[in-house]
């Protein structure tokens, strides 16, 4: 086990998070055909704070944007640069910052992620990288050993053991995936990180946990790799991921249920509801059909058709062998697509940070002027992870770069350019002029 941490730990990257969340102060309107749209518990219950805080102290507009910061794990799966992670890590990011165990910063680009898996690709630029070993692991067993790998509270390279406790544990909501459960120590910060087999394999990304206390009580889930390598080599090759659609809600089969359509055992996924128009209905598939396997898979849970088709390609087609009325039958599918026929949302137009110093800079304007007793410089309008780190805040005043007064933005640009490793920068707050240094990028 020691040698497992030695070899993959400097493939273990802590990942930095910064952004803006928007947030609806009022209760989401039910569409045409009756659904709300789905929100995560985290924006229900920021809803529900606002709701009572607007009841309290009065009006708020209808939606806010608030601050985003976080940090989590990932880990490198090429020497180029490629980190795999979590979504929910990197999810309303404005700038994801990489930390390597040799301490090296980068500014990471977010390739793609999956929300439906909860996968994200990242990119640094950086070469000769120690990429974890890209080889699928033998199937996993209940009992083995396995170590966790992450940045849990921000304490970077934390390992962690446990033992596999199941190898398809399915969980509400997440019909896409069937998780690894194990008894490793995960807590907030390792997800994204690898969980590792003793034969130096990784067979997850660690990604959730089962908690009343919101930190590790000994039930953990990772995704498993298989899952993961087959949404990045789609992030890889065209920037997304499509998922099929089958059109069918499902349920488990219990032993009343197996009993009352005379099934042999409880097992399958029973058939509750067949979209119209969808490719179940093509298919022939009926409410009161136990779907018993697909492309051969054997469906013991309800949930294991879910993850069939949730990891197949639209267009995929699906060989069933279902139960209708006390015996066997065959159908054949083909799946639709998943991806909601939506016109993407307009960026909106906000300054970013660019260059060297990280800083989104520009003239104060008359009234900052008025306001700061006639200053100059440049108004800090916003700032990258790494600047803030080393102090500099929105709002701040870029009066000089190390002994040299800037005047405008340009002018600041280049002297960044051709300074070295840090620069010193002389800012203006609060009436206060002080010098912070700061590491180039």
């Amino acid at each position: 086990m020691t040698g497992i941490a030695a070899r993959f730990a400097p493939s273990v990257v802590n990942i930095s998070v910064r952004g803006v969340r928007k947030v609806s102060t009022v209760a989401p309107k039910a569409s045409t055909d009756g659904e709300t749209p789905s929100d995560s518990q985290e924006d229900l219950a920021m809803r529900e704070f606002l709701r009572r805080f607007q009841q309290q102290y009065g009006g708020l507009p209808p939606q806010l944007n608030l601050p985003v910061r976080g940090e989590g794990s990932g880990f490198i799966v090429r020497s180029d640069g490629v980190i795999l992670t979590n979504a929910h890590v990197v999810s309303d990011a404005d700038e994801v910052v990489v930390k390597l165990t040799d301490r090296r910063e980068f500014t990471a680009k977010v390739l793609g992620t999956d929300k439906s898996t909860d996968i994200a690709v990242l990119k640094i630029d950086a070469q000769n990288l120690p990429a974890v070993p890209s080889a699928l692991p033998q199937p996993l067993r209940v009992g083995e050993w396995v170590v966790a790998i992450g940045s849990p509270f921000g304490f970077e390279s934390t390992v962690t053991a446990g033992v596999i406790s199941a190898t398809r544990r399915a969980l509400p909501g997440d019909g896409a995936v069937s998780f690894i459960q194990t008894d490793a120590a995960v807590n907030p910060g390792n997800s994204g990180g690898p969980l590792i087999n003793m034969q130096g394999e990784v067979v997850g990304i660690n990604s959730q946990i089962f908690s009343r206390s919101g930190g590790y009580q000994g039930v953990s889930f990772a995704i498993p790799i298989d899952v993961a390598y087959r949404i990045q080599q789609q992030i890889l090759a065209t920037g997304q991921v499509r998922h099929a659609k089958f059109g069918v809600g499902v349920q488990e089969v219990d032993q009343l249920l197996a009993e009352s359509f005379g099934l042999p055992r409880p097992a399958g996924a029973l058939v509750s509801e067949v979209v119209p128009g969808g490719a179940a209905q093509r298919a022939g598939l009926q409410m009161g059909d136990v779907v018993l396997a697909a492309n051969g898979e054997v469906m013991e849970r309800a949930t294991d058709l879910s993850a069939v088709v949730g990891m197949a390609q639209p267009g995929t087609p699906l060989a069933l062998r279902i139960w209708r009325a006390g015996r066997e039958l065959m159908l054949s599918a083909k799946l639709d697509d998943a991806a909601p026929n939506r016109t993407p949302p307009v960026p909106e137009s906000v300054a970013q940070p660019t260059g060297r110093l990280g800083l989104a800079l520009r003239l104060p304007s008359t009234d900052e002027l008025r306001d700061s007793g006639d200053v100059a410089g440049l108004y800090v309008e916003k700032v990258s992870l790494a600047a803030e780190r080393a102090g500099v805040q929105v709002g701040d005043r870029l009066l000089a770069i190390n002994a040299e007064t800037v005047k405008t933005v340009d002018q600041a640009r280049a002297l960044a350019e051709r300074s070295g490793k840090s620069v010193a920068l002389l800012l203006w707050r609060e009436g206060s002029r002080v010098y912070v240094p700061l590491r180039l990028g």
